[in-house]
């Protein structure tokens, strides 16, 4: 069946690329167009006024273009002739260099303990301190064990003291709150930084 599309294709040489249907989520091309009338606008942007679809379609080959229907909602829908493949390939480089430029936030970890020493404190608010700077968020987490349950106070307390300690570098965006058997602050880095 395939070296059947491939011989039809071939005989027709200049229509070799038209054979293979062009699919795309949210535009319809030549043949896949359902109206009867369209609005046609030429390759060079002019008007060329409303016009059954296969005469469009005719101007389209003529010009050795694609006919594609870029507004199918409006009333008559709007159809550009215009080279199919190049359209989507400087699209999908539109959208390539808009990934490239856009920042993705992450959301890094950090674990402390209900009796957390000095060192080890400051060692995780100067961990916190560089993720925040990198621009991404922090979780801080504390874990409560057997009867350190009986006592969320000091786990807000220690709370306060991280949210402190990285005030000049972030705000807290989720404040410490008890889920289960664990105490979560989201804190994000402070804009303009």
């Amino acid at each position: 069946m395939l070296f059947d599309l491939q011989k039809n294709c071939k005989s027709a040489a200049n229509e070799f690329w038209r054979c293979i249907n062009i699919s795309s989520k949210e535009l319809s091309v030549n043949e896949n167009i359902k109206f009867k009338e369209v609005r046609t606008i030429g390759s060079d942007g002019s008007q060329l006024g409303i016009m059954p679809v296969a005469k469009a379609l005719e101007a389209a080959y003529a010009a050795d273009l694609d006919l594609v229907c870029i507004s199918p909602n409006a009333e008559p829908p709007v159809c550009k002739i215009m080279d199919y493949g190049k359209y989507r390939f400087e699209q999908a480089k539109r959208e390539k260099e808009a990934k490239k430029n856009q920042k993705t936030v992450e959301i890094k970890e950090i674990r402390l303990g209900l009796s957390i020493d000095v060192h080890d404190f400051e060692t995780k608010g100067k961990h916190a301190i560089r993720f925040l700077d990198d621009g991404d968020k922090v979780k801080v987490s504390i874990r409560f064990r057997g009867r350190e349950l009986g006592h969320p106070e000091i786990g807000l307390d220690t709370m306060k003291r991280f949210a402190e300690y990285c005030a000049e570098h972030c705000t807290v965006e989720k404040a410490a709150k008890m889920e289960g058997r664990n105490m979560i602050m989201f804190l994000a880095p402070k804009t303009g930084k």
